[in-house]
Order: structure tokens, then sequence, then C-alpha cells
């Protein structure tokens, strides 16, 4: 019994702790020091990229930058690991270009609510790209900010509104 008390403990030490040295592990990176097979690998894609804002972080074996950017009025962002292996990007696109079936599966889930950003999420293999989900931004009937996940056959694969409040310090 004492044994499964401390399993508890420490699962639930765990659960408050992990989202917090997740964000920790996090890092931003100057603008100056993002490795060249990064920018190599950026600026063979997005050859007018201005980037706004990277961090790094490990995940896994690898250490990826998460780049901020824009490529002209377009505002995008990508995922490359240290090597200048792309692991997913994404850009900004207008709600009439949102495909029908995540555009209902949204409107279903929160009525009303205005589409603030939309950005189209692109899965990299190697050389196969694929439009993998949609990341929208939505402000509420009732005024608060939501973030969806919606996979391009309307399922809803992450939602901050069903996130639990994370505790204060």
């Amino acid at each position: 019994m004492r044994h499964c008390v401390t399993l508890l403990g420490a699962l639930a030490l765990c659960l408050l702790v992990g989202p917090v040295a997740a964000q920790a592990n996090e890092e931003k990176v100057p603008l100056d020091k993002i490795p060249k097979a990064v920018m190599d690998a950026l600026l063979a894609k997005f050859p007018k990229a201005k980037i706004d804002k990277c961090t790094k972080a490990k995940e896994g074996d690898d250490v990826v930058y998460d780049i901020e950017f824009k490529e002209g009025d377009r505002k995008c962002e990508a995922d490359i690991k240290e090597n200048g292996t792309y692991i997913n990007y994404e850009k900004a696109i207008e709600a009439k270009d949102l495909p029908k079936v995540v555009k209902e599966a949204i409107e279903k889930k929160y009525p009303k609510a205005t589409m603030k950003e939309i950005m189209e999420e692109t899965e990299v293999k190697g050389k196969d790209e694929k439009i993998s989900a949609y990341e929208v931004v939505l402000e509420t009937a009732d005024k608060k900010e939501v973030e969806v996940r919606v996979s391009l056959e309307g399922k809803i694969l992450e939602d901050t509104s069903e996130e639990k409040p994370k505790s204060k310090k």
C-alpha cells in the first residue's frame, strides 16, 4: 500500500512539474546564433524569410529550432532540426481557403467564434511533404481566446480550452 501511495505521489509531481519543465527546456536563440544548416534549410524553402523569433528545444535525441518568420506579408513558422532537416512548417492562410469539413468542425464546437489566425501545417518526411492539420486561433462568443488543431478530416486533435489551468507558484 505504501508503495502505491509513493507511486501516486510521484505521478502527481510529474503532472504538475512536467509542463513547466517542458517550457524550461525551450531557449531563446539570437538570430546570429542560428546554425548555418538550419538557416540554409529555412532560406532554401523560404528565400525571403524575415525572422521574428527563434527558440530551440531538445526533442528526444534532437535539438529542434522553432523559427517564427514572415515570407512577404504571410506569417510562417518552421521546426527544423539542428542538422537542417525539416520536421514541419506552417503558413498562414485565409479563412476562405480552409477546407469545408475543417470549418464545419470548428463552427460546430465553437458557434459564433471569430477566426483570428489560421495556419496550414505541412509535415515533412524526407522529400515528401503533405498538409497534416490546421491550427486555428479563435475568439469565442464569450471573448476567450482558444487554439484548436484540426485534422484534414475535421477531427479536433488539440483544443486549448480543454487543457487544465496551470497552477500558479
